[in-house]
């Protein structure tokens, strides 16, 4: 559970340093790049010790799985809240199939 919290947060970093200035499409580039740096900092804070501690439990196949689905539920939530952009149902079925690509992954064949 602490690797899929740690990912969690270190999603939430990411999702801002990425696509938080998007907001703000005024802001000058530079400065965005900086600011994202600073953001990213904090993302790596979190990354790295999830995916060390997240090793011992899992394969780095199975950690990036989780990795991409936690990445796609922040983002999600993200791009509603934060950025105003509604979900259609082709996002839905597409992050439906990434979620039976994690039943293939996961599962003991």
């Amino acid at each position: 559970m602490t690797t899929i919290v740690l990912l969690t947060i270190s999603n939430l970093f990411m999702t801002f340093a990425w696509y938080g200035h998007l907001k703000y499409r005024q802001a000058p580039l530079f400065k965005v790049i900086i600011i994202s740096w600073g953001i990213a900092f904090f993302e790596y804070c979190f990354q790295v010790p999830a995916n060390r501690i997240g090793s011992y439990e899992f394969n780095v196949v199975q950690l990036k799985t989780i990795q991409e689905v936690i990445t796609l539920t922040v983002f999600s939530v993200f791009s509603v809240l934060y950025l105003d952009q509604p979900i259609k149902w082709n996002y839905i079925l597409g992050f439906a199939l990434i979620v039976a690509a994690v039943f293939v992954i996961f599962k003991k064949w």
